[in-house]
Parts: structure tokens; sequence; C-alpha cells
């Protein structure tokens, strides 16, 4: 009895840990409240009312109040103003300044003795300026020619372009985690059930046991036998439902909502089978659509046009300015006595710098490497992404064959199982007999269950991978 327990227990913990391993190793910390993001669900009624949810919900959820979706908007919103800031450096600079001086302590001009201005012999001091000095001034610049002003503005919006996909792939790994917790959630309501069915057959045997031992037809070995089958399985059915809260906090956290918010999947695990003709002609195009190889694949564009940028210190630069100037000195504070004097002055600049102890070389240089260090790195990723398109199309296959297999041995052990509660009533069978057709049929029943999980986790994967049916 004791190694029979322990077998369910040891196969309960085992699909346990691996759910909850899968599930959250791609969980954010801690539990996030609805009011926190989105805005989808009233704060007042997370608490009352119970939410049912399809996986399609769940999905729509999480794009409306996940906060690595909420980060990613906001990057895309960033690399927006980040365009309009790259064609602000093409635009007029027009600028103000105005300024008061208070001179303490006046400057002063030394004329030699002897001459025109200063016929003594000794040198004379002359103040140059006045106790209030003010001006003003408006200035007036804009860029002629630049090698740099339309690179960055190429750059800027292929950096908007690789943000973009950026964006895409973290949505694509949220959806992939809520399918993933999802799964678990309908896998782990599985086993409760499962084991629940167990204890409930287990309790029925005990009473039936019960009443045949007060009548004599029973013995006090097989009575505490069933009796000690139920002690055994309700820990176990504890242990289900404790996991069972686990996965859907899990899901919750992905999804945004608060601990206490009631939820209750509307979805089943069936497995949804791809078409093997499907499949080999998604799987070619892996590498067009895999959101994570096209964000490299833009930013080697970023790459390519920091080269020109490096390049581009080895042309000129040519602007033309203008400026307009008032100014007026005084000792008083009589403005309507001031006299002032204004100027007006408008010109070209041309710059270039002649040697900068090739810095701008090693600049250059520098930006090639980091282009070839990307192209290496594209090269591993494509090759990655081959890799696991393959490894799950594996797993679809192994996970298939064994639902497969296993949906005729359910069959089977609910079969046997019938026989054996049939033998032990007409006295053929043994207690042992029946308990070992349980302990089948929940096997079996588990073993069919986390098959079909493993399909549908496969499939998540094969998906996100190869870029089919990509949400957007």
């Amino acid at each position: 009895m004791k190694k029979i327990s322990l077998i369910i227990f040891v196969l309960a913990g085992s699909i346990f840990a691996q759910v909850n391993g899968l599930v959250f190793n791609n969980m954010p910390d801690g539990l996030r409240r609805p009011e926190e993001s989105g805005k989808i669900l009233p704060a007042d009624t997370i608490s009352r009312t119970e939410m049912k949810l399809s996986l399609n919900d769940a999905i729509s959820l999480a794009m409306a109040q996940n906060k690595d979706v909420l980060i990613a908007k906001e990057e895309l919103k960033k690399a927006d103003a980040q365009i309009s800031e790259a064609y602000g450096n093409a635009m007029p600079n027009l600028s103000f300044t105005g300024q008061y001086l208070r001179n303490i302590q006046k400057p002063v001009l030394f004329i030699p003795g002897g001459t025109k201005f200063n016929p003594n012999p000794n040198p004379e001091k002359m103040e140059l300026t006045l106790n209030n000095n003010y001006s003003a001034s408006l200035s007036l610049s804009q860029v002629l020619f630049s090698a740099k002003v339309n690179t960055a503005i190429q750059i800027a919006k292929e950096y908007n372009n690789y943000t973009e996909h950026n964006s895409q792939s973290t949505r694509e790994d949220v959806v992939l985690s809520v399918k993933k917790a999802y799964y678990a959630v309908l896998l782990t309501q599985k086993v409760v059930d499962v084991t629940k069915e167990g204890l409930a057959l287990a309790r029925a045997t005990y009473e039936n046991l019960d009443k045949l031992y007060k009548e004599g037809m029973a013995s006090e070995f097989d009575l505490l036998r069933a009796q000690v089958q139920v002690s055994n399985t309700e820990p176990m059915v504890s242990q289900a439902e404790n996991n069972l809260l686990l996965a859907k906090n899990a899901l919750r956290s992905l999804l945004a909502l608060d601990s206490s918010q009631p939820l209750t999947l509307t979805g089943d695990l069936i497995m949804d089978e791809i078409p093997v003709s499907i499949l080999d002609e998604e799987s070619l195009l892996s590498l067009k659509r895999n959101s994570a190889l096209l964000g490299l694949h833009s930013y080697d564009k970023i790459l390519d046009k920091n080269i020109t940028i490096q390049k581009s210190d080895y042309y000129p630069t040519l602007a033309a300015f203008g400026s307009y100037e008032w100014q007026t000195q005084d000792n008083g504070f009589k403005f309507n006595e001031y006299n002032t004097a204004k100027s007006l002055i408008v010109g070209v600049q041309l710059t270039y710098t002649l040697f900068d102890g090739f810095m701008r070389k090693y600049r250059t240089e520098q930006a090639i490497i980091e282009k070839d260090k990307l192209a290496l790195n594209i090269k591993k990723l494509e090759d990655g992404i081959k890799i696991q398109v393959d490894e799950s199309r594996f797993r679809m296959n192994d996970a298939k064959k064994r639902v497969e297999a296993q949906a005729k041995s359910v069959e089977q052990a609910q079969k046997a199982l019938s026989i054996a509660e049939v033998r032990f009533k007409n006295g053929l069978g043994t207690q042992l007999e029946l308990i070992d057709a349980r302990l089948a049929l929940t096997q079996t029943q588990i073993n069919r269950a986390q098959s079909i999980y493993d399909y549908l986790i496969a499939r998540a994967d094969w998906e996100k991978t190869s870029g089919f049916n990509k949400i957007q």
C-alpha cells in the first residue's frame, strides 16, 4: 500500500515540478495590479467578479496590460521622437541672448606719454566703459552642408525599425509565456481532477468495505488497507490544489491581475495538431519572419550608417549665419537718455579638421569591427533558429506519438478498472487488484494530459521561433 501511494505521489510531484519550471522561468518578478498599467478591468470589481478566460482572451489582456509590452510601446514612442530630433538638426537654429553687466572696477587703457593723445611725459589711464552695460543679440544659423546630418536622419529611421522589431519580439515572448502559463493551469487542473476522482473512489471503497466489515463479509485487514489508501490520497489532492493556485498566480502575473482575482479558464487541454505540410512550408520561412533576427538585420543597417557617420568627419561643414546685436552703456538709470548702438552681420562659415591625431581613422575602424561582429551574431542566430525549429518539431512529433499511444491505454485502464470493481464486488478479486487498476488509470490519464501539454508547449515554441501566426 505504501509503495503504491508513494508511486502516485512521486508521479504527481514530478509533473508539478515540470509544469512550474516551464511556467515560472519566464515570469516577471512580483504580481501586477491592472490599475498599474492598462485599465481593462475596473479595480473595484477585481476581488468580486470571476474572470473567465479563453486562451485568446488571456493573450489580448496581456497585450493591453503586461508591463514588458507597455515598456516596449514606450520605446516605440521614444524612437519616433528621435526621428523628429534628427530632422531638427537640419532645421535653422535661432537663439536670443540678453545681458546686463555692472562694472565694479572698470577696465582701462594706458596711453603712452609724449603722444598726440597724451602730451604729458607719464602714461595716462582712460576708462573704457561705463557703470551699466546692456546688450541683446539675436543669432540665426543654418547648416548648408554636413555629411552627418542626412546620415543621422537615416539612422533615426533605422533605429525606429529596429525598435519595432524588438517590440514585436517582446510581444511574441509575452504571448509564448502566456500560452505556457495557460497550458500549465489546464494541466494542473487536470491533475487536480484526476486525484480528486481517485480520492472519491478510495472513499467509496472504504465506505463499502466498512459496511461489509460490519456485516462480517470483509476482513479488518481489507478495511484498514482502504482507510490507509484514503489517508494517502488526501494530501496528494491538497498538493495538487496548491500547485493549481501557483500556476494561476503565474498566469495572473503575466496578465497584470491581482493575486486575489478569481480566475476560471474556459479552454481545455486538447491537442490542436498542425498538419505536416504546413509545418514544412512555414518552417522554411522562419529566417524571413523571426522578429529577433529581423531586429538584428535592422541593427546591421544602423551600424552601416554609423560607418558613414565616422567617415563624414573627413568632409567639411558649411553653415550660414546671421547676427543682430543691440547694446548701450551709461552710468545712471535714465533709460530714455541712453545712446544705443546696433549691428547686423551675416556670413558663411566653413569648418574642416586638418588633423585630429588619427581619431577619425580609428573611430571608423571600430565601427567596421562592430558591423563584422554583428554579422557573426546574425549567422549564429540563424543557425540557432534552424536548430530550434527542428527541435520544436521533433518534440511535437514525439508528444503526438505518445498521445496517440496513451489514448488507447486510457481506454484499456478504464476497462480494467471496471472489471476489477466487478470482481471485487463479487468476491472474485482482491482489493490489491482494485488499487492497482485505479493506479494504472490515474497514471495513464496524467501521462496523456502531460503528453498533450508537451505537444502544445512544443507547438508554442515552434510558432514563436518560426514567426507562424504572429500577433501584431
